[in-house]
């Protein structure tokens, strides 16, 4: 059950009701997630929505493997909300559905994309160690460049956020559907526990690997 009040259309104050206009018709179209809670505060909600537009939407990263990092950080932190929001855009950005089922339930994933491989390694250490070996800095660095790399690393901070965000306030779903709860909590990996680490790749090893 929710922790605090999602605030509805018809009760917004004027600086809200700008917030969440301006929310619903940018590139989302709608407001859920996170800002649903962080409206209650409308100047954080401002910076909040404009921090993550840019990220998600206008990154020098292609859409393929931002979604593949905001999979990957909804998965760590057993984010329902997170991942039942990102794996429609992921699948439509050009992730396959095998890579996603192995991050839902904590399996090595196999990629056919190098750069992917590259991406899911370096997100899953930062993540689980909150700092990255030589190796993996390098190959992320030839893979994505310099603006890359300041960009996923961003990137992997914000979707943190909205992960805590989303558990701490208990939000719903968009479409209130309690199955769609179960994506994570039904695999042992995520049931009960805070994070769910997940494994490094499978067969061919990535880059960073092979210089480690």
């Amino acid at each position: 059950m929710v922790r605090i009040p999602l605030l509805p259309e018809d009760g917004l104050s004027p600086e809200q009701q700008a917030i969440y206009d301006k929310i619903a018709s940018g590139p989302r179209g709608a407001v859920v997630g996170p800002m649903r809670a962080a409206l209650h505060s409308p100047e954080l909600a401002d910076r909040w929505q404009a921090l993550g537009e840019f990220l998600r939407f206008r990154s020098c990263l292609p859409a393929r493997l931002s979604e593949l990092t905001i999979l990957i950080c909804g998965r760590y932190w057993n984010s329902d909300v997170e991942w039942y929001i990102h794996v429609d855009a992921g699948l439509k950005a050009g992730l396959s559905r095998t890579v996603i089922e192995a991050i839902r339930s904590a399996q090595p994933p196999e990629f056919t994309h190098d750069d992917e491989a590259v991406v899911y390694d370096y997100t899953r250490v930062l993540l689980q160690d909150g700092r990255v070996s030589d190796a993996v800095y390098q190959a992320a660095f030839e893979a994505l460049g310099k603006v890359g790399i300041v960009e996923l690393t961003a990137l992997v901070g914000y979707y943190t956020m909205v992960s805590m965000t989303l558990n701490a306030h208990h939000v719903p779903l968009p479409d209130a559907n309690p199955e769609a709860l179960r994506t994570l909590d039904d695999q042992p990996a995520g049931a009960h526990g805070a994070t769910t680490r997940l494994p490094p790749l499978a067969l061919a090893p990535t880059p960073a690997q092979r210089k480690a």
